[in-house]
């Protein structure tokens, strides 16, 4: 039994399980939002956490550049991207001074489908809100709009876009 230890291995070593979770931090950090198991999201959590808490307490003693810089040297022992630290200082500590902990969410997504393991999304809880991902035009569906069979050129394939679009505006008047 594991008493009063705390944290999980994740079948790692401990450099190796360090890098992990380093990598997921920073990714993390740059983009908002990961996907990953369930048990490396619960150890990023904890990670994370950490690094913006320290961030926040640096930005929040303006009266002493040193500490702000003590802190980035902190940081920068797990996160080792200067751009990912920058903006972990500039944008998300700021955005989340108010808030007393609890800056990332885990959302359970289910089973992967290779193996069975419980994947989840982790993001930050102040970045999300009200945000949706946007639907990309994937590359197939933008060869077929280009390709001479499927009705011509770029300019055909718009204004095929906006015909669509204003008679589902005009059919929408009509209803009612």
């Amino acid at each position: 039994m594991r008493h009063r230890k705390s944290g999980r291995k994740l079948k790692r070593t401990a450099s190796h399980r360090k890098a992990l979770l380093a990598a997921l931090s920073t990714s993390l950090l740059r983009h908002k939002r990961i996907t990953t198991t369930v048990a490396k999201a619960k150890e990023t959590r904890m990670a994370v956490e950490k690094l913006i808490t320290r961030a926040k307490r640096a930005i929040a003693k303006t009266d002493a550049p040193a500490s702000g810089v003590h802190a980035r040297r902190e940081v920068h022992r797990v996160i080792r991207d200067r751009a990912v630290i920058t903006e972990l200082f500039d944008t998300i500590a700021p955005r989340v001074a108010e808030r007393a902990g609890g800056y990332t969410r885990i959302v359970k997504l289910g089973q992967r489908q290779g193996d069975g393991a419980e994947m989840a999304v982790i993001e930050l809880v102040d970045f999300q809100a009200g945000s949706e991902p946007e639907k990309k035009e994937t590359p197939k569906a933008r060869a077929k709009a280009k390709s001479p069979r499927a009705g011509g050129s770029k300019t055909a394939a718009k204004k095929g876009a906006k015909k669509k679009a204003e008679e589902a505006t005009a059919g929408k008047g009509t209803e009612g």
